[in-house]
């Protein structure tokens, strides 16, 4: 595989599982967009808000999680009800291997395209970790069709899983004016964004969604 191929290929399960096989013993081999540290202060602003939970209840949808610490780094603040999709098979027995004794981040194979293990309106905060960035390739202004299909089945599906008083929280390096024609394309979303990690050298954002009234279904 040249170099050039790899963003295509990013979206492709196979190519994670390799990955994924080269993990070493209970490192991570793939922290996207630095660690926790640097998202908590966004995490924190957000994670408490929709679905009128109290306390740490809220359903949470770590979409595409890989094998980032982020759902253990939660679930040690107290967030008990988590779950954690991705489709590499690989990635999801590592992570189960890993954390025998912490049932309370369930792992789950999947397709975001078509979460059909997830019901509908069951999850309070879905989040996205450079996820999508992973689906995009090509040209920032004319993403190529395959790009477009395979992030709106994405995003139409997060919306369906989301209770209405849900919020879809949403990291990329992608710049906001490239990104948000992709994440919000039919206007489905009131939406916000943070910069975070500012003042490092690499900056990217944080995009929050929620349904906009008269799109929940």
């Amino acid at each position: 595989m040249s170099s050039s191929d790899e963003p295509h290929i990013l979206g492709h399960a196979q190519f994670w599982d390799e990955r994924y096989a080269k993990a070493d013993e209970d490192k991570p081999t793939h922290e996207w967009l630095r660690g926790f540290d640097t998202l908590e202060p966004f995490l924190d602003k957000y994670l408490s808000q929709g679905s009128g939970l109290e306390g740490k209840g809220r359903r949470i949808l770590h979409l595409g999680s890989g094998d980032s610490t982020v759902p253990y780094d939660l679930l040690e603040r107290g967030y008990t009800n988590q779950i954690c999709l991705d489709f590499s098979t690989v990635v999801v027995a590592l992570m189960k291997s890993r954390h025998p004794s912490k049932p309370q981040v369930e792992w789950q194979v999947g397709d975001l395209r078509d979460m059909t293990a997830i019901a509908s309106k069951s999850i309070d905060v879905a989040f996205d970790k450079s996820t999508m960035d992973a689906m995009i390739y090509g040209s920032p202004w004319t993403p190529p069709d395959e790009v477009l299909a395979n992030t709106g089945k994405y995003i139409s599906e997060v919306h369906r899983v989301l209770k209405d008083d849900g919020v879809f929280l949403c990291v990329t390096f992608r710049q906001p004016h490239f990104m948000k024609p992709i994440i919000n394309r039919n206007n489905e979303w009131d939406l916000r964004m943070d910069e975070i990690g500012s003042g490092n050298s690499f900056q990217y954002f944080g995009f929050v969604l929620k349904k906009r009234s008269g799109t929940a279904k």
